[in-house]
């Protein structure tokens, strides 16, 4: 990911969470996002990382870290203990994602997931063209060094939604330091998305 979209992206959430929100960033990395919502928003955060190097990091900014797996879930957290949680870029590299999306539901009023559309079209063209495994700027992994476990599109990711009665208050969809608008699954290098649970209708 560039820096440019990096910049914008965190613009987007940035926008999505009100001041003094209660934050937890789930695979939070070294914490820049985590510092700007600190100094923009002045919200109340939390974040969890499994790496020690990005846990120093996180320290060295003066945040409050814990090394964790979220893998293994967030059982510690009672329901909805925060406003806000954060699946930035960590959706796609944990080993049960389904699981893990349902526990930051669970604790966070609202979740924002953000994540490499797999579909944009310059990995399409690699794929096709190339017959290898694309490497893009929100991809910019080789096969074999790649932390992401999971290849989905943003199409991928409205369908998972729809069926598990989870709500999509909000979307945004990046390439390069640009908003895109039209056929997003596309042409967006990096979908954003703000989520609720459904209320379920009582007849």
């Amino acid at each position: 990911m560039t820096h440019n979209s990096n910049k914008l992206e965190y613009g987007v959430i940035l926008e999505w969470i009100p001041k003094h929100s209660y934050v937890l960033d789930l695979g939070c990395g070294d914490g820049e996002l985590l510092s700007i919502l600190i100094r923009e928003k002045q919200v109340h955060a939390q974040g969890i990382d499994i790496d020690e190097q990005a846990i120093c990091r996180c320290v060295s900014r003066g945040l409050s870290v814990f090394q964790q797996d979220i893998d293994t879930g967030l059982s510690e957290y009672p329901d909805k203990s925060f406003n806000y949680t954060i699946l930035n870029q960590s959706l796609q590299q944990v080993k049960k994602p389904d699981f893990v999306l349902k526990e930051a539901m669970r604790v966070g009023e609202k979740t924002i997931v953000s994540f490499p559309n797999f579909c944009y079209w310059d990995a399409r063209f690699k794929i096709f063209f190339r017959g290898k495994v694309p490497v893009t700027l929100s991809l910019p992994y080789e096969w074999y060094d790649t932390p992401n476990l999971h290849f989905l599109s943003i199409s991928d990711f409205v369908e998972f939604c729809n069926k598990r009665n989870i709500k999509i208050e909000n979307s945004a969809f990046i390439r390069k330091n640009k908003t895109v608008r039209i056929f997003p699954n596309l042409l967006g290098e990096i979908g954003i998305f703000l989520l609720s649970m459904q209320t379920k209708t009582v007849k």
